[in-house]
């Protein structure tokens, strides 16, 4: 039986650890071949090995367009062809507008927002040639609402939902769809850092659990395959139910 991603090329950004590397897996699962770029270049190479021969790993500063170019050219001489883009390349830093400095904030703004758009500015002539397919920006829900303390990577994330769907309308006449998803606390390498945060998310997840790798990367093949298909310049939010509504009101 065929899988849902039969035959596609994908270039996966970030593709070193967490949601990227869970991306990686599950597209080959549904049977598509995958680039997976990162910097992280010993853990990018041992996710291309243990995942087989369908998946190859190429070094990416997301921040470098030459880099971006490099990785998209390889996909099409090794593959043939590119069919999906998943901009899941991110970093996370916490301040307030006082307390976050220029080098900070630009730092994220180059990953986050500056590696989306030169990522679809690489893909997009790639993806014209094959006759379309599917872009999928890795935003965030506080890409949707603003959280305290975290002002570059609110910032950041609200620029990739516009980008999204500023893209997703001029695309769209190539057969290009573009998407977003927006994910909530999800366990990944990146959240190690904070700690155990069990108990903060049985208070105010409704699910009362944190995301997982795996479960985002579901939602990205679905985006990323032909069920998909009239799906464009959408937020995809997947939190756990957190910005359904306030947990604080007495049951």
């Amino acid at each position: 039986m065929a899988g849902r991603m039969e035959g596609l090329v994908a270039l996966i950004s970030g593709g070193s650890r967490g949601q990227g590397a869970a991306e990686a897996r599950r597209f080959v699962e549904e049977g598509a071949s995958v680039v997976i770029g990162d910097v992280l270049d010993e853990e990018g190479e041992a996710v291309a090995e243990s995942v087989g021969d369908a998946c190859t790993y190429v070094h990416l500063d997301v921040t470098e367009i030459d880099q971006w170019e490099a990785a998209v050219a390889g996909a099409e001489e090794r593959f043939g062809r590119l069919d999906v883009l998943v901009n899941n390349a991110g970093i996370l830093k916490f301040g307030t507008i006082e307390s976050t400095s220029v080098e900070d904030f630009m730092a994220v703004f180059r990953v986050n927002t500056l590696g989306t758009f030169l990522g679809m500015k690489a893909a997009v002539p790639a993806l014209k040639r094959g006759g379309g397919g599917s872009i999928v920006n890795i935003s965030s829900i506080e890409g949707l609402r603003g959280m305290r303390g975290t002002v570059p990577y609110t910032e950041s994330k609200f620029a990739v939902t516009g980008l999204t769907k500023s893209a997703a309308l001029e695309l769209a006449r190539h057969g290009i769809r573009v998407n977003s998803v927006h994910p909530g606390a999800v366990l990944t390498p990146m959240t190690a850092d904070l700690g155990d945060m069990s108990e903060i998310n049985k208070r105010f997840v409704p699910l009362g659990r944190a995301c997982t790798s795996e479960e985002v990367a579901d939602l990205v093949v679905y985006l990323a395959c032909p069920e998909s298909s009239y799906c464009t310049g959408a937020e995809f939010v997947i939190d756990g139910g957190v910005t359904a509504g306030s947990m604080f009101a007495a049951m």
